[in-house]
């Protein structure tokens, strides 16, 4: 697999995906006669999901956002024939999105990357800026401190042991100790809060959804290179991912599993008028 393979697209696949992304959308309450933001929508899930809510919504402007010129040019194609609203595609880091904009915004939602984000006050104050009076900003992670239950935590001990031990046993390699990558630096439901209050942004609704995880969603996100990197850091790409695809299979395998929880945090937060 070459580098500029590892990517998100085949995870973002996955049904159970789709249905976390749905619920964020429908949280979202995207109507007619706004300007709505997908940040950093890549290959163009999240934005086709907002398509089906609105239907015919003619008067309503999709903004997707992302700073993958590559990631922008497949979500055209696969939005190509379901236009009901229009779109506009725009390249862009989520750091620099109101200058990106032009013009204020209705809602922006950024589903399932925030915990990418080094520096999240300066992203966050962006929002803001970018939001009208009473705009909303919805967003969701599976990053944060609380997103493994409890009673996953035996999974990913094992899965990361069989991992290093194979990465030793068949590469030679071992991960960088101390190299850690901005989603494994997990903030708290109530620092989220704290961060959009900071920004003038009002948590008006959080929930916490536990997902099922089947092992095709643990062998997808271990081909995704920000996952790979973060657990696994130092190590090239390939073998970082192929020791944690078998480290996957063997572990579902030991503990005869179908599936392993993982829980999403979702927010809805609101600009003051």
């Amino acid at each position: 697999m070459a580098p500029d393979e590892y990517t998100f697209t085949k995870f973002s696949k996955n049904n159970f995906y789709e249905g976390v992304n749905r619920r964020l959308v429908e949280m979202a309450d995207i109507g007619s006669g706004q300007r709505i933001v997908d940040l950093a929508c890549g290959t163009g899930g999240v934005t086709k999901l907002m398509l089906e809510r609105l239907r015919d919504a003619r008067d309503s402007v999709i903004i997707a956002v992302d700073h993958s010129a590559t990631a922008l040019k497949q979500a055209m194609e696969e939005l190509k024939g379901k236009r009901n609203s229009a779109i506009q595609f725009v390249q862009s880091r989520v750091e620099q999105l109101s200058e990106s904009l032009k013009e204020s915004v209705d809602t922006i939602v950024f589903c399932n990357a925030i915990h990418y984000i080094s520096d999240k006050d300066a992203l966050v104050e962006e929002i803001s800026k970018s939001l009208k009076p009473g705009g909303k900003f919805a967003f969701s992670t599976s990053f944060y401190e609380g997103s493994r239950p409890p009673e996953s935590l035996a999974f990913y001990r094992k899965w990361m042991f069989k991992a290093i031990r194979i990465l030793r046993g068949e590469y030679g390699l071992s991960p960088s100790k101390g190299d850690k990558v901005e989603s494994r630096r997990q903030l708290t439901p109530e620092q989220y809060g704290e961060l959009m209050s900071n920004h003038g942004l009002k948590v008006v609704r959080q929930e916490i959804e536990t997902v099922n995880v089947p092992i095709e969603g643990w062998l997808d996100i271990s081909a995704f290179e920000d996952f790979i990197t973060g657990t696994l850091p130092g190590v090239p790409l390939d073998k970082a991912s192929a020791a944690l695809q078998k480290a996957v299979q063997q572990t579902f395998e030991e503990l005869k599993i179908e599936y392993v929880p993982r829980s999403w945090l979702d927010v809805i937060a609101v600009r003051a008028a």
